[in-house]
């Protein structure tokens, strides 16, 4: 639970409203422990996040508290202990922490704690697990690709089928219609 003054300073009062309000723009966040990481490291995986529309912030955690209470977002309380940083995620949170994943490949002194995502806490093994899934859009891209493939059969056979019978000419056409009603 935050530590809330009866009286707040100013300057605190603003510090947490633009906690708010930066928080306020996303849906997901990931914790991360950034403690032994360069700038030069960090500088990097921003960039990196930026790409995916996500940004990484250093809140003060107690700032950070009372901004995610105020969201009615109380759960998240137990990854701010310690160095924290939260990776604020746009659409795709499994391609940020992937991102994440694959920056601790290089650099080890970074740790994800846990996450926020889709309303649901994730401890860190079930973030990683949710980091090797594909995204939205790569599911929406292979969802596709497996209805556009029967569609794309049907079309090339039927313009195959034109094609013979332009080919052939018109007299090829009326024996074909010809024989069908024998047929049944």
């Amino acid at each position: 639970m935050a530590i809330k003054a009866k009286k707040l300073q100013p300057a605190k009062t603003a510090a947490i409203e633009e906690a708010k309000k930066v928080l306020g723009e996303y849906n997901n966040f990931i914790f991360v422990d950034y403690r032994g990481l360069t700038v030069e490291q960090i500088t990097k995986l921003r960039g990196s996040l930026r790409e995916k529309d996500s940004q990484l912030k250093v809140i003060k955690n107690n700032f950070a508290r009372v901004a995610f209470e105020e969201m009615n977002n109380k759960e998240v309380a137990q990854y701010l202990s310690g160095p924290t940083a939260i990776a604020m995620v746009g659409e795709d949170a499994n391609e940020s922490a992937k991102i994440l994943f694959d920056f601790i490949k290089d650099a080890p002194a970074l740790s994800v704690k846990g996450a926020w995502v889709d309303n649901e806490l994730y401890d860190a093994a079930k973030i990683e697990a949710l980091s090797k899934l594909p995204g939205k859009k790569q599911l929406i891209a292979m969802l596709m690709s497996a209805i556009n493939g029967p569609a794309q059969k049907l079309a090339a056979t039927l313009q195959a089928y034109v094609d013979k019978l332009e080919k052939e000419g018109p007299a090829a056409a009326a024996p074909a219609a010809e024989a069908a009603p024998a047929a049944e």
